[in-house]
């Protein structure tokens, strides 16, 4: 028979509104040796999680990869917030110090404060281009003005109800040849700046909860436009995720909660 190997398997609740069954749920398998892409991969199809993390410990840090059930990501958000979490929850990193990550995306950072937790991100802005054919209508919008960066399309509307009414036709959606779209708006509330939902078919998610990375581009979209370097973002999938937002050099401050809901071992 062959070898069975055991590794800490952990589902979080990433960018939660302070509670479980909130935010977005990432899984978090640590590991000590390096792992087979195609092993990983059918991980996280068994997870059936929006991402799935891979963390080893390296020098000077820990390697993290993300995946989809279909594919491996170069950026993933809430699924680096539950790695970070499940790290300093498990005594692998001392509580509050700070975790250096290697990723796709290059090096990022996690640090710990009194109740949140904050990543260095990439800044990812966007700029104005022409509506792929199909996108406004998969999406049910009449017209709308349209940006993209290196992952995404994002596309702004004008009222916060009109993100959360929004029903794609995701079959059209797939077809749009990028990682995803993020839709948002402006909110008028003094507790939250703008709101957003994130639509990726095409990496085998329909609507992600609460998208980390496609506040890399919001942050420095909405920052323009409210001239506002502190931000709060909330986005208005089906469980919600609330994010608080700085930035500075470059790169976005993503601060969020998270919660364990399942701890085991992965048997293989």
């Amino acid at each position: 028979m062959p070898q069975q190997n055991n590794f800490p398997l952990f589902q979080v609740d990433a960018f939660t509104t302070e509670k479980a069954f909130s935010g977005n749920p990432a899984a978090v398998c640590l590991v000590e040796t390096p792992q087979d892409a195609h092993w990983m991969q059918a991980v996280a199809a068994e997870m059936n999680v929006s991402e799935t993390a891979f963390v080893r410990p390296v020098e000077d840090g820990f390697e993290l990869r993300w995946f989809t059930p279909v594919v491996e990501v170069d950026l993933c958000g809430h699924a680096t917030l539950a790695a970070a979490h499940v790290l300093w929850a498990q005594g692998k990193v001392e509580a509050g110090t700070t975790i250096a990550f290697q990723t796709l995306s290059g090096g990022l950072q996690a640090n710990q404060t009194v109740g949140w937790m904050t990543l260095d991100f990439p800044a990812e802005p966007v700029s104005r281009v022409a509506a792929p054919e199909g996108l406004l209508s998969a999406l049910g919008i009449g017209q709308a003005t349209v940006y993209r960066n290196r992952l995404d399309y994002l596309v702004p509307v004008a009222t916060a109800a009109e993100v959360q009414d929004l029903a794609p036709d995701f079959s059209r959606l797939k077809t749009i040849d990028m990682r995803g779209v993020i839709v948002t708006a402006p909110v008028d509330d003094p507790g939250v700046d703008f709101v957003s939902r994130f639509f990726a078919p095409s990496a085998g998610i329909d609507e992600d909860p609460v998208t980390g990375s496609a506040h890399c581009a919001l942050y420095p979209f909405w920052r323009d436009r409210l001239s506002k370097q502190e931000l709060t973002a909330l986005q208005v999938s089906g469980r919600g995720g609330l994010l608080k937002l700085q930035g500075q050099d470059g790169r976005v401050m993503l601060s969020g909660q998270a919660v364990t809901v399942l701890s085991g071992v992965l048997h293989v």
